[in-house]
């Protein structure tokens, strides 16, 4: 263990433009004056594209989205600044400058990315006129947008959860302390020596035909032009990430049998919590995107090549992957805020982010909320997706007359619906499990 002491500052100073008491009058008008000119001005600006039948083309949505921004990005930071003027106070709390920072560079960061999209909009409406239409449809342009808002809060979400981890050296203080661990522990499956070898075998075969098998999966779609669709290029995303998956926690586990060491670092269990969250969440994702391509395949079947087009189908796992990120990012930041006792020994063979969690010394209510937040809010929405899918689908193969229709459309999404099927009941057993070893344990 290595002790610390951590101060943080309870406010800060805004210094601002002046201090001459004769200019503070000068100064408040004239920014108020242009805060109410870009207020007012975006507002009519996004009324008048919303009221205009005529204006709902691209070029003017991601206008009225850049005027959004732009009254977000003002209002984060002239409405405090009058006040101090007005209130001749010069203090911010460090909550709320914390929350300044977050959101200007949030909006900041929005504004680049939506002026980068507006020029690619300009670029194919003149270089490509006869495919604007097709190109720049609705749900194409809103999901630019989706992809804008991800990027920039994921941008800002980091750069502002690494402010929180300085120490400020100011005349309001707090002092505190805050213990590090160097490792962890972790048990496995069995102390049992006769047993080791067993396990090791049983573990490297099947984790050799994980990697091989999906290995062969991606070059073989890569190969084969015929196999250039978007149910295969789903799935050899998805058995990239299996193999990203397994290569998490299996062969630090197969070291750790082969030494005889059941150690590992803080850094490489919180580097194991970082991909794991992140593989588990990509893997949820793909597999909804896959049951939404058989339900466009079997339901609208006339539309799949418009639908599913290679722009969309890149972007659908573009989002997953950030999606992902974002909630591996903070879930593991949060983490890293925790204190941990000495003995810090995991019930796995792996760093599982709940059983790490249930090891630290401080107080954990934030992390508990945000993993079943996410769990809740991440996992139900993917499994409601493809839920409603296979409804979908269901319905629509009754409608079929010919047996040989139904059989053909069925046999599309039974492959899909087993590997669902088995990430699903293998994510509620192994949690299920645990929770009952946690149960036993206390």
């Amino acid at each position: 263990m290595e002790g610390g002491n951590h101060t943080r500052s309870s406010e800060f100073l805004l210094l601002g433009f002046s201090e001459e008491p004769e200019l503070q009058p000068f100064i408040f008008g004239l920014f108020l004056s242009m805060y109410l000119v870009t207020v007012l001005g975006n507002l009519l600006i996004i009324l008048a594209v919303n009221s205009d039948s005529h204006l709902h083309t691209p070029m003017y949505f991601f206008l009225a989205n850049l005027s959004f921004v732009d009254i977000c990005v003002t209002s984060t930071t002239v409405p405090k600044m009058l006040v101090n003027i007005q209130t001749q106070r010069k203090v911010i709390t460090y909550e709320n400058c914390i929350t300044q920072i977050y959101f200007f560079i949030l909006f900041v960061v929005l504004d680049n990315f939506l002026l980068t999209v507006m020029a690619y909009d300009r670029f194919v409406a003149i270089c490509h006129p006869l495919r604007y239409t097709v190109t720049m449809n609705p749900q194409f342009c809103g999901l630019l947008v989706l992809v804008s808002w991800i990027m920039s809060v994921l941008n800002s979400l980091l750069q502002t959860l690494m402010v929180l981890r300085l120490s400020f050296c100011t005349e309001h203080m707090e002092p505190g302390n805050d213990t590090h661990i160097s490792e962890f522990l972790l048990l496995g499956f069995s102390e049992e020596p006769e047993l080791q070898p067993l396990i090791f075998g049983l573990f490297l075969s099947m984790y050799l035909i994980a990697v091989f098998g999906n290995l062969l999966i991606i070059l073989a779609v890569a190969s084969a032009s015929h196999l250039h669709t978007p149910m295969y290029f789903f799935l050899a995303n998805l058995s990239f990430v299996d193999i990203c998956f397994t290569s998490t926690t299996v062969p630090k586990m197969l070291w750790n049998i082969q030494t005889q060491s059941k150690v590992i670092t803080y850094a490489g269990c919180i580097t194991q919590v970082y991909f794991f969250i992140l593989c588990a969440g990509l893997d949820m994702f793909l597999l909804t995107v896959m049951a939404y391509d058989r339900f466009v395949a079997i339901c609208h079947p006339l539309h799949y090549t418009i639908i599913m087009k290679p722009t969309f189908c890149g972007l659908l796992v573009l989002l997953s992957w950030m999606v992902s990120s974002l909630n591996s990012l903070v879930q593991t930041l949060m983490v890293l805020w925790l204190s941990f006792c000495r003995e810090a020994e995991i019930s796995h063979f792996f760093c599982e982010i709940n059983q790490v969690v249930q090891l630290a010394c401080s107080d954990t209510f934030l992390n508990d909320v945000l993993m079943h937040f996410a769990a809740g809010l991440l996992g139900g929405a993917s499994l409601t997706g493809i839920i409603y899918s296979y409804c979908k689908i269901v319905s629509s193969i009754c409608r079929i007359s010919s047996a040989q229709g139904k059989y053909k459309a069925f046999s599309t999404c039974a492959s899909h619906l087993s590997v669902v099927s088995l990430f699903y009941c293998t994510v509620l057993g192994v949690y299920l499990s645990s929770a009952a070893t946690q149960s036993s344990h206390s």
